[in-house]
């Protein structure tokens, strides 16, 4: 039982279904192992070790030593398993090629990257595509605002009475004071940059209404109270530069010329 000591049972599994395609695959070059006849080859143990490695294992003598022994294990228990006829039990065959058809799937995928790879130009395209979309052709703006909320309606209408009196330049001193907002009131009501669309209905439209400097001159109540809203500026809506988001534009393309050789596969296939 000197491998029990040195390996454990996950060992034992090297990383589950990942290592069976290894089992199965054709073995190339020197064996590392011949047991009962059969060849544990090189080939195979590479293989389990880079899938290790991947795991956050190192790749050391201690580790391919238990790895050789984990192989040779698994041979013996595998051909244990032949000896009985287990190979032949129905589910252990539909498990077989369930197994067989996650990994011919993947070799699948991984060559379809390979070989329909997208080009600098396509993303460029697309990414100009999604922000001509996203940015309404260059006509939708986002907005930067201040506001005061306040839930009693007789305070609320006291500070804008303030406001107004003051035409607007003691904004961000009142909302300091009596906003009831704590998100934003430290920061005299400032707001995110925003189109408006993360608002609620009725500050949205009050918001949309203001220009550059302009206040609401009427309390603007909403679920939460009444709020002063304030319009601090106007900018066309902004969007990441392509190298920021270039890696997800392409990984949503890749995944939609996936999906349409699917469907090709699909609709050329013969199901009865």
């Amino acid at each position: 039982m000197h491998f029990l000591k040195t390996a454990s049972v996950a060992t034992l599994a090297l990383a589950g279904m990942l290592a069976l395609s290894a089992c199965n695959a054709q073995d190339k070059g020197s064996n590392v192992a011949v047991v009962n006849g059969v060849p544990i080859s090189q080939a195979r143990m590479d293989y389990v070790v880079k899938a290790q490695v991947q795991q956050g294992q190192k790749d050391d003598e201690t580790m391919r030593k238990n790895m050789r022994e984990a192989l040779i294990t698994r041979e013996i228990l595998t051909q244990e398993a032949v000896n009985k006829g287990l190979d032949k039990d129905p589910l252990v065959q539909t498990q077989l090629e369930m197994a067989r058809q996650e990994f011919l799937i993947r070799a699948y995928f991984d060559d379809f990257l390979k070989t329909s790879p997208i080009t600098e130009a396509e993303l460029q395209a697309e990414y100009e595509r999604v922000k001509a979309q996203q940015s309404g052709g260059g006509e939708r703006k986002e907005y930067e605002a201040r506001h005061i909320l306040i839930k009693d309606e007789k305070k609320a209408k006291a500070a804008l009475a303030e406001i107004n009196k003051a035409k607007g330049k003691n904004f961000a001193q009142v909302a300091k004071a009596k906003s009831e907002d704590t998100g934003s009131k430290k920061d005299g009501g400032l707001l995110d940059w925003s189109d408006g669309s993360n608002f609620v209905k009725e500050f949205s439209a009050a918001l949309l209404k203001l220009k550059k400097g302009e206040w609401t001159t009427v309390l603007v109540k909403t679920q939460f109270g009444y709020h002063i809203i304030l319009l601090e500026d106007v900018r066309d809506i902004q969007f990441p530069p392509f190298d920021q988001v270039k890696d997800r534009v392409e990984q949503q393309m890749m995944a939609q010329k996936r999906d349409k050789a699917i469907e090709a596969l699909r609709a050329a296939a013969k199901v009865e």
